[in-house]
């Protein structure tokens, strides 16, 4: 509990409830813990709100301890000071607002959720953009082991125009682009074409853990306030401004359905209102990704079911094909006997396309080149034997006939 206000610096016992005892059926149990902690000077009450819920804050007491109690690696917030009056007595602050509400509010529902623990949590992150702008992110959320390695949250009560939370996106977009100190830059610009290789060059995998999926971490949007119909006309407007930084690339080709999504930013958006209807809460399909149109879990949302995986599929399916229509070609060019009308083996074939120069038999298949082969060798060696026995004849000495006495004549 300390640990969780040293992160969130103020929350009612509903909210610590929703983040650290999800389980419980009310949030007594935590009350009592509030109360315990109040009396050993560790904890305080700031203030009362309009909903009846008392606002607890850490005492400087209990910021030294909580201090200790989080990992370096996780910002502590600022002491709310305690404020006394002319006559000593604690003055109640009213600063509390709505937003910082729904923001600690958010987090409880996603903690309680099964999305990471309070230490997965971090308020306020600022990611400074080269023209002297620094975009804070509400939420920075780290759960890994429920599928979400980062993920940054803007919580939106709709009093803001929309034209501003399309300006969150695009300098969100221009600071996951920019180059970690030192790149090299033809290599970047290389591994422009290697998908996912181009982000080793990018500030931010330096900050944020490889998100499992294609495109830059993801940013979330949790609308509260006002009614229903605003808050969806709100996710309308803001997906028709901004499909350029979440929409992907088509991969060139008619062979491909696939979209390239490595450069890209998922945009997913939810109300606070329905993660904390359901009775499955955040981890139910209360979560839309722009650019589509249903509802799913939040893992399903941040899937890319027509990304690299389809691609990979289609590439696949495509280098079939094209097997295949080489095949045929090769087919239709495979040569025929000319004597048996028989289609030549592919050893047969190769064997008459070593050479450039035509062969006698090269319109022939195998077996009938064989037997034209043998044929002509027996008329060459008979051919040769009739020479052979002519020119013996030619060349044997003429032998005269004897007398009666046996002497020649």
């Amino acid at each position: 509990m300390l640990r969780a206000l040293g992160i969130f610096q103020r929350a009612t016992a509903d909210q610590l409830w929703r983040m650290l005892r999800p389980a419980d059926r009310h949030d007594r149990c935590t009350r009592d813990t509030l109360k315990v902690l109040e009396k050993t000077g560790l904890v305080r009450e700031e203030t009362r709100l309009e909903s009846g819920h008392k606002l607890w804050v850490l005492t400087e007491k209990g910021h030294k301890e909580a201090k200790t109690l989080l990992p370096k690696s996780v910002r502590i917030s600022a002491l709310r000071k305690l404020r006394l009056d002319a006559k000593g007595k604690p003055v109640k602050d009213d600063g509390y607002d709505e937003h910082a509400a729904a923001v600690t509010s958010t987090a409880a529902v996603l903690t309680g959720a099964g999305f990471g623990t309070p230490l997965s949590w971090q308020t306020e992150i600022a990611h400074r953009l080269p023209y002297g702008y620094t975009q804070y992110a509400d939420l920075t959320m780290r759960a890994p082991d429920a599928g979400v390695p980062a993920m940054l949250l803007e919580v939106d009560r709709v009093n803001e125009p929309v034209d501003d939370l399309v300006d969150k996106l695009r300098r969100y977009n221009d600071w996951f682009e920019l180059l970690a100190p030192k790149p090299d830059v033809d290599r970047e610009r290389a591994a422009r074409r290697q998908g996912a290789a181009v982000h080793d060059f990018r500030l931010w995998s330096r900050i944020y853990p490889a998100t499992g999926r294609e495109g830059y971490p993801p940013v979330a949007f949790v609308f509260t306030g006002k009614t229903a119909a605003q808050r969806k006309s709100r996710m309308r407007r803001l997906e028709q401004a901004t499909r350029g930084y979440f929409a992907g690339t088509p991969h060139r080709g008619e062979a491909f359905t696939a979209v390239d999504y490595h450069q890209a930013m998922p945009v997913v958006v939810t109300e606070l209102e329905r993660i904390t209807a359901g009775p499955a809460g955040a981890a139910g399909k209360v979560w839309r990704r722009l650019g589509r149109d249903q509802w799913q879990t939040l893992n399903e949302a941040l899937d890319n079911p027509d990304g690299e995986r389809l691609y990979r599929r289609e590439l696949r399916e495509a280098h079939r094909r094209q097997a295949e229509r080489e095949a045929a070609h090769r087919e239709a060019q495979r040569p025929v006997c000319s004597r048996c009308g028989t289609k030549f083996t592919d050893e047969r074939w190769q064997e008459t396309t070593r050479s450039s120069w035509p062969g006698e038999w090269d319109g022939l298949c195998g077996p009938c080149a064989k037997e034209a082969v043998d044929r002509a060798e027996a008329e060459h060696a008979a051919r040769r034997q009739a020479e052979e026995s002519e020119r013996a004849a030619a060349e044997a000495p003429a032998v005269k006939p004897r007398g009666l006495f046996g002497r020649r004549r």
